[in-house]
Protein backbone atom coordinates (compact mmCIF):
# COMPACT_ATOMS: atom_id res chain seq x y z
CA UNK A 1 0.00 0.00 0.00
CA UNK A 2 1.38 3.20 -0.99
CA UNK A 3 0.59 6.55 0.54
CA UNK A 4 0.67 9.75 -1.48
CA UNK A 5 2.53 12.48 0.20
CA UNK A 6 0.84 16.02 0.27
CA UNK A 7 2.87 18.93 -0.95
CA UNK A 8 4.59 20.99 1.65
CA UNK A 9 2.70 24.30 2.45
CA UNK A 10 4.84 27.41 2.87
CA UNK A 11 4.07 29.80 5.67
CA UNK A 12 3.47 33.49 4.64
CA UNK A 13 6.22 35.89 5.53
CA UNK A 14 5.51 38.61 8.05
CA UNK A 15 6.42 42.09 6.90
CA UNK A 16 8.45 44.16 9.23
CA UNK A 17 6.91 47.53 10.15
CA UNK A 18 8.58 50.45 8.47
CA UNK A 19 10.75 52.54 10.73
CA UNK A 20 9.21 56.01 11.36
CA UNK A 21 11.60 58.94 11.33
CA UNK A 22 9.98 61.24 13.90
CA UNK A 23 12.60 63.98 13.48
CA UNK A 24 11.87 64.37 9.79
CA UNK A 25 8.11 64.39 10.36
CA UNK A 26 8.29 67.10 13.02
CA UNK A 27 10.50 69.16 10.72
CA UNK A 28 7.97 68.86 7.92
CA UNK A 29 5.11 69.86 10.24
CA UNK A 30 7.05 72.89 11.45
CA UNK A 31 7.77 74.01 7.90
CA UNK A 32 4.10 73.70 6.96
CA UNK A 33 3.01 75.67 10.01
CA UNK A 34 5.61 78.36 9.40
CA UNK A 35 4.88 78.82 5.70
CA UNK A 36 1.13 78.38 5.56
CA UNK A 37 -0.77 78.02 8.83
CA UNK A 38 0.70 80.81 10.98
CA UNK A 39 0.64 83.51 8.22
CA UNK A 40 -2.95 82.57 7.50
CA UNK A 41 -3.88 82.90 11.17
CA UNK A 42 -2.13 86.28 11.45
CA UNK A 43 -3.92 87.49 8.33
CA UNK A 44 -7.28 86.38 9.69
CA UNK A 45 -6.53 88.07 13.00
CA UNK A 46 -5.68 91.35 11.25
CA UNK A 47 -8.99 91.17 9.34
CA UNK A 48 -10.84 90.67 12.61
CA UNK A 49 -9.04 93.59 14.24
CA UNK A 50 -9.78 95.91 11.32
CA UNK A 51 -13.42 94.77 11.26
CA UNK A 52 -14.25 95.11 14.94
CA UNK A 53 -11.87 98.02 15.62
CA UNK A 54 -9.47 98.56 18.47
CA UNK A 55 -9.44 102.33 18.66
CA UNK A 56 -9.58 102.21 22.41
CA UNK A 57 -6.37 100.16 22.52
CA UNK A 58 -4.45 102.19 19.93
CA UNK A 59 -5.53 105.72 20.79
CA UNK A 60 -3.51 106.26 24.02
CA UNK A 61 -0.28 105.86 22.07
CA UNK A 62 -1.06 108.85 19.82
CA UNK A 63 -0.89 112.42 21.13
CA UNK A 64 -4.25 114.05 21.58
CA UNK A 65 -4.59 117.46 19.94
CA UNK A 66 -6.33 120.38 21.56
CA UNK A 67 -10.11 120.00 21.10
CA UNK A 68 -11.86 122.94 19.49
CA UNK A 69 -15.44 124.01 18.84
CA UNK A 70 -17.17 126.83 17.02
CA UNK A 71 -20.25 128.82 17.98
CA UNK A 72 -23.34 129.78 16.04
CA UNK A 73 -25.88 132.25 17.38
CA UNK A 74 -29.41 132.14 16.05
CA UNK A 75 -29.75 135.64 14.57
CA UNK A 76 -33.54 135.38 14.53
CA UNK A 77 -33.55 135.53 18.31
CA UNK A 78 -32.17 139.07 18.11
CA UNK A 79 -35.32 140.28 16.36
CA UNK A 80 -37.46 140.51 19.48
CA UNK A 81 -40.72 142.50 19.12
CA UNK A 82 -39.21 145.61 20.72
CA UNK A 83 -36.40 145.72 18.13
CA UNK A 84 -38.04 144.53 14.90
CA UNK A 85 -38.94 148.05 13.75
CA UNK A 86 -35.61 149.57 14.77
CA UNK A 87 -33.53 151.20 12.04
CA UNK A 88 -30.27 149.90 13.51
CA UNK A 89 -30.62 146.26 14.56
CA UNK A 90 -28.04 145.05 17.05
CA UNK A 91 -25.01 143.02 15.94
CA UNK A 92 -25.94 139.37 15.66
CA UNK A 93 -22.65 137.50 15.00
CA UNK A 94 -20.45 136.59 17.94
CA UNK A 95 -16.68 136.89 17.30
CA UNK A 96 -13.87 135.86 19.62
CA UNK A 97 -11.40 138.73 19.42
CA UNK A 98 -7.65 138.82 19.91
CA UNK A 99 -6.79 139.73 23.55
CA UNK A 100 -3.41 141.11 22.41
CA UNK A 101 -4.91 143.64 20.00
CA UNK A 102 -5.67 147.18 21.25
CA UNK A 103 -9.24 148.19 21.96
CA UNK A 104 -10.73 150.39 19.29
CA UNK A 105 -14.39 151.07 18.48
CA UNK A 106 -15.00 149.96 14.88
CA UNK A 107 -17.38 151.35 12.32
CA UNK A 108 -20.72 149.73 11.60
CA UNK A 109 -20.40 145.96 11.95
CA UNK A 110 -22.59 142.96 12.62
CA UNK A 111 -19.98 141.44 14.96
CA UNK A 112 -20.10 141.68 18.73
CA UNK A 113 -17.68 140.41 21.37
CA UNK A 114 -16.30 141.03 24.86
CA UNK A 115 -14.27 144.07 23.70
CA UNK A 116 -14.18 146.77 21.07
CA UNK A 117 -11.75 145.92 18.30
CA UNK A 118 -10.95 147.07 14.79
CA UNK A 119 -9.91 144.77 11.99
CA UNK A 120 -6.15 144.58 11.35
CA UNK A 121 -3.48 142.12 10.28
CA UNK A 122 0.29 141.94 10.12
CA UNK A 123 0.45 142.12 6.32
CA UNK A 124 -2.12 143.81 4.07
CA UNK A 125 -4.41 141.45 2.18
CA UNK A 126 -4.44 141.18 -1.59
CA UNK A 127 -8.22 141.41 -1.60
CA UNK A 128 -9.63 144.09 0.69
CA UNK A 129 -13.18 144.42 1.91
CA UNK A 130 -13.79 142.23 4.97
CA UNK A 131 -14.47 143.01 8.61
CA UNK A 132 -12.30 139.99 9.53
CA UNK A 133 -8.59 139.51 8.81
CA UNK A 134 -7.51 137.17 6.04
CA UNK A 135 -6.23 133.82 7.26
CA UNK A 136 -5.07 130.42 6.08
CA UNK A 137 -7.10 127.52 7.33
CA UNK A 138 -9.89 125.12 6.52
CA UNK A 139 -11.74 125.74 3.27
CA UNK A 140 -15.53 125.93 3.11
CA UNK A 141 -15.62 126.43 6.86
CA UNK A 142 -17.10 129.18 9.04
CA UNK A 143 -15.15 130.08 12.18
CA UNK A 144 -15.84 132.73 14.79
CA UNK A 145 -12.16 132.83 15.83
CA UNK A 146 -9.24 134.77 14.34
CA UNK A 147 -6.37 133.53 16.57
CA UNK A 148 -5.56 130.29 18.36
CA UNK A 149 -4.06 129.71 21.79
CA UNK A 150 -4.70 127.84 25.02
CA UNK A 151 -6.67 128.40 28.22
CA UNK A 152 -4.42 126.15 30.31
CA UNK A 153 -2.01 127.63 32.80
CA UNK A 154 1.43 128.26 31.25
CA UNK A 155 4.28 126.23 32.61
CA UNK A 156 6.55 128.20 34.89
CA UNK A 157 9.97 128.68 33.42
CA UNK A 158 12.87 127.23 35.36
CA UNK A 159 14.76 129.83 37.41
CA UNK A 160 17.86 131.14 35.66
CA UNK A 161 21.19 129.71 36.82
CA UNK A 162 23.09 131.87 39.31
CA UNK A 163 25.69 134.16 37.79
CA UNK A 164 29.26 132.95 37.92
CA UNK A 165 31.26 134.07 40.95
CA UNK A 166 33.27 137.22 40.58
CA UNK A 167 37.05 137.27 40.58
CA UNK A 168 36.98 138.67 44.11
CA UNK A 169 34.94 135.73 45.42
CA UNK A 170 37.20 133.26 43.63
CA UNK A 171 40.27 134.85 45.21
CA UNK A 172 38.69 134.81 48.67
CA UNK A 173 37.81 131.15 48.36
CA UNK A 174 41.23 130.18 47.08
CA UNK A 175 43.21 132.11 49.67
CA UNK A 176 40.80 131.27 52.50
CA UNK A 177 41.37 134.71 53.93
CA UNK A 178 40.55 135.26 57.55
CA UNK A 179 37.83 137.79 58.18
CA UNK A 180 38.61 140.90 60.17
CA UNK A 181 36.86 140.90 63.55
CA UNK A 182 36.66 143.88 65.91
CA UNK A 183 35.51 143.97 69.55
CA UNK A 184 32.61 146.08 70.62
CA UNK A 185 33.61 149.81 70.54
CA UNK A 186 34.25 151.83 73.73
CA UNK A 187 34.26 155.54 74.47
CA UNK A 188 37.15 157.90 73.78
CA UNK A 189 37.26 161.00 76.02
CA UNK A 190 38.47 164.24 74.43
CA UNK A 191 39.18 167.30 76.64
CA UNK A 192 40.77 170.53 75.47
CA UNK A 193 43.44 172.67 77.21
CA UNK A 194 41.01 175.41 78.10
CA UNK A 195 39.43 174.74 81.47
CA UNK A 196 36.33 176.73 80.47
CA UNK A 197 35.96 174.79 77.21
CA UNK A 198 33.75 171.86 76.48
CA UNK A 199 34.75 168.21 76.59
CA UNK A 200 33.04 165.36 74.77
CA UNK A 201 33.27 161.62 74.26
CA UNK A 202 33.82 160.12 70.77
CA UNK A 203 32.43 156.76 69.85
CA UNK A 204 33.69 155.19 66.62
CA UNK A 205 32.01 152.05 65.34
CA UNK A 206 34.41 149.91 63.30
CA UNK A 207 33.48 147.35 60.64
CA UNK A 208 32.78 143.70 61.45
CA UNK A 209 31.92 144.26 65.10
CA UNK A 210 31.54 141.20 67.34
CA UNK A 211 31.46 140.47 71.04
CA UNK A 212 35.11 139.44 71.38
CA UNK A 213 37.79 140.67 73.84
CA UNK A 214 40.54 141.48 71.32
CA UNK A 215 40.75 142.54 67.71
CA UNK A 216 41.56 139.88 65.10
CA UNK A 217 43.46 140.99 62.04
CA UNK A 218 42.07 139.96 58.69
CA UNK A 219 40.48 141.08 55.43
CA UNK A 220 37.30 143.14 55.61
CA UNK A 221 36.12 141.64 52.33
CA UNK A 222 36.31 138.04 53.47
CA UNK A 223 32.93 136.31 53.95
CA UNK A 224 31.55 135.77 57.43
CA UNK A 225 31.87 131.99 56.93
CA UNK A 226 34.82 130.91 54.88
CA UNK A 227 33.63 129.36 51.61
CA UNK A 228 30.08 130.69 51.94
CA UNK A 229 28.90 132.55 48.81
CA UNK A 230 27.70 136.11 49.31
CA UNK A 231 25.98 138.29 46.79
CA UNK A 232 27.96 141.30 45.73
CA UNK A 233 27.25 144.22 43.49
CA UNK A 234 29.27 142.58 40.75
CA UNK A 235 27.21 139.40 40.94
CA UNK A 236 23.88 141.22 40.89
CA UNK A 237 24.67 143.00 37.65
CA UNK A 238 23.21 141.61 34.42
CA UNK A 239 25.80 140.18 32.10
CA UNK A 240 25.06 141.47 28.56
CA UNK A 241 26.83 138.43 27.13
CA UNK A 242 24.52 136.07 29.05
CA UNK A 243 21.05 137.69 29.12
CA UNK A 244 18.32 136.15 31.21
CA UNK A 245 15.60 134.27 29.30
CA UNK A 246 12.46 136.24 28.52
CA UNK A 247 9.35 135.06 30.37
CA UNK A 248 7.19 132.92 28.08
CA UNK A 249 3.66 134.29 27.89
CA UNK A 250 0.89 132.10 26.51
CA UNK A 251 -2.09 133.74 24.86
CA UNK A 252 -5.22 133.23 26.94
CA UNK A 253 -7.53 132.33 24.08
CA UNK A 254 -9.14 129.07 23.07
CA UNK A 255 -7.57 126.73 20.53
CA UNK A 256 -9.13 127.34 17.14
CA UNK A 257 -9.80 125.88 13.74
CA UNK A 258 -9.21 128.88 11.52
CA UNK A 259 -11.16 129.35 8.32
CA UNK A 260 -9.68 130.04 4.90
CA UNK A 261 -10.33 133.75 4.32
CA UNK A 262 -9.01 135.40 1.19
CA UNK A 263 -10.46 138.84 1.80
CA UNK A 264 -8.96 140.94 4.54
CA UNK A 265 -7.99 144.49 5.34
CA UNK A 266 -5.30 147.01 4.54
CA UNK A 267 -4.88 147.99 8.19
CA UNK A 268 -1.49 146.81 9.41
CA UNK A 269 -1.07 145.81 13.04
CA UNK A 270 -1.86 143.06 15.54
CA UNK A 271 -4.48 140.70 14.17
CA UNK A 272 -7.96 141.94 15.09
CA UNK A 273 -11.57 141.93 13.95
CA UNK A 274 -14.33 144.49 13.71
CA UNK A 275 -16.38 143.85 16.83
CA UNK A 276 -18.40 145.94 19.25
CA UNK A 277 -18.42 145.34 22.97
CA UNK A 278 -21.71 144.23 24.46
CA UNK A 279 -22.76 142.74 27.74
CA UNK A 280 -23.96 139.70 25.87
CA UNK A 281 -20.56 139.36 24.18
CA UNK A 282 -18.81 139.44 27.54
CA UNK A 283 -21.33 136.93 28.90
CA UNK A 284 -20.81 134.57 25.96
CA UNK A 285 -17.04 134.78 26.27
CA UNK A 286 -17.17 133.55 29.87
CA UNK A 287 -19.62 130.80 28.90
CA UNK A 288 -17.48 129.62 25.99
CA UNK A 289 -14.29 129.53 28.07
CA UNK A 290 -16.07 127.51 30.76
CA UNK A 291 -17.31 124.97 28.21
CA UNK A 292 -13.82 124.69 26.68
CA UNK A 293 -12.16 124.00 30.04
CA UNK A 294 -14.82 121.47 31.05
CA UNK A 295 -14.64 119.68 27.70
CA UNK A 296 -10.86 119.32 27.93
CA UNK A 297 -11.23 117.99 31.48
CA UNK A 298 -13.78 115.37 30.37
CA UNK A 299 -11.66 114.26 27.43
CA UNK A 300 -8.66 113.90 29.72
CA UNK A 301 -10.53 111.22 31.70
CA UNK A 302 -11.68 109.25 28.66
CA UNK A 303 -9.80 106.04 27.87
CA UNK A 304 -10.96 105.88 24.24
CA UNK A 305 -10.69 109.05 22.17
CA UNK A 306 -13.24 109.59 19.35
CA UNK A 307 -11.89 109.05 15.84
CA UNK A 308 -9.99 112.02 14.35
CA UNK A 309 -12.04 114.09 11.95
CA UNK A 310 -15.32 113.46 13.74
CA UNK A 311 -17.54 116.27 14.97
CA UNK A 312 -20.62 116.77 17.14
CA UNK A 313 -23.19 119.55 16.79
CA UNK A 314 -25.19 120.41 19.90
CA UNK A 315 -28.12 122.83 19.66
CA UNK A 316 -29.51 123.98 22.99
CA UNK A 317 -31.56 126.73 24.58
CA UNK A 318 -30.22 129.07 27.24
CA UNK A 319 -32.69 130.74 29.59
CA UNK A 320 -32.34 134.24 30.97
CA UNK A 321 -33.19 133.07 34.49
CA UNK A 322 -29.77 132.43 36.06
CA UNK A 323 -28.48 131.16 32.70
CA UNK A 324 -29.88 127.63 32.90
CA UNK A 325 -29.72 125.24 29.95
CA UNK A 326 -33.42 124.50 29.66
CA UNK A 327 -33.35 122.20 26.63
CA UNK A 328 -30.96 120.17 24.52
CA UNK A 329 -32.75 120.61 21.19
CA UNK A 330 -30.60 118.45 18.93
CA UNK A 331 -27.41 116.39 19.03
CA UNK A 332 -25.92 115.03 15.83
CA UNK A 333 -22.45 113.85 14.88
CA UNK A 334 -20.21 110.93 14.03
CA UNK A 335 -18.09 110.72 17.20
CA UNK A 336 -20.04 107.87 18.79
CA UNK A 337 -22.16 107.85 21.92
CA UNK A 338 -19.25 108.62 24.23
CA UNK A 339 -18.08 111.53 22.07
CA UNK A 340 -21.61 112.95 21.94
CA UNK A 341 -22.11 112.66 25.70
CA UNK A 342 -18.79 114.43 26.37
CA UNK A 343 -19.95 117.46 24.35
CA UNK A 344 -23.36 117.65 26.00
CA UNK A 345 -21.82 117.27 29.47
CA UNK A 346 -19.33 120.06 28.75
CA UNK A 347 -22.28 122.42 28.18
CA UNK A 348 -24.55 121.31 31.00
CA UNK A 349 -21.99 120.60 33.75
CA UNK A 350 -20.99 124.24 34.24
CA UNK A 351 -24.56 125.62 34.14
CA UNK A 352 -26.07 127.88 35.36
CA UNK A 353 -23.98 130.62 33.75
CA UNK A 354 -25.50 133.61 35.52
CA UNK A 355 -28.51 135.86 35.27
CA UNK A 356 -28.93 138.06 32.20
CA UNK A 357 -28.68 141.82 32.45
CA UNK A 358 -31.48 144.21 31.54
CA UNK A 359 -29.73 145.12 28.28
CA UNK A 360 -29.49 141.46 27.30
CA UNK A 361 -33.16 140.94 28.06
CA UNK A 362 -34.07 143.95 25.91
CA UNK A 363 -32.15 142.55 22.95
CA UNK A 364 -32.61 138.79 23.32
CA UNK A 365 -35.87 138.32 25.14
CA UNK A 366 -36.24 135.50 27.64
CA UNK A 367 -34.07 132.85 25.96
CA UNK A 368 -31.46 132.31 23.28
CA UNK A 369 -30.75 129.38 20.99
CA UNK A 370 -27.09 128.48 20.56
CA UNK A 371 -25.30 125.89 18.45
CA UNK A 372 -21.86 124.59 19.44
CA UNK A 373 -20.00 122.39 16.96
CA UNK A 374 -17.26 120.30 18.59
CA UNK A 375 -14.37 119.00 16.48
CA UNK A 376 -12.21 116.00 17.35
CA UNK A 377 -9.04 116.58 15.33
Amino acid sequence: MSVAASPTQKKPRRRRPLAVDTDKDSTRVGIVLTLFVWPAMIWLMSLAVSHFGTEGARRPFTPRPKPVFSIEVNSEDFLVPERQNSESPPPDRFIETNPDAPENVPDATRNFSDRNQQVAQEKPADIIGSDLPSSEGKKDFESNQIVSGSLSQPEEAAPPPPPPPSELMKALREEQLQRERNPLPGDEKSVGDNETGYGFNLGKIPDNVEDIPNRIEGDKRAPLIVGAPQATVEQSRIDPQRPLPRPRLERKVRPAVLAERVEGTSNIGITGADARWSQYGEYLKRLVDSVQIEWERILGTMKAYPPPGSSVKVRFRLESTEGFVSEIIEVEGNAGNQGNRACVSAITSRAPYGKWTEDMLAVLGESQELTFTFYYQ
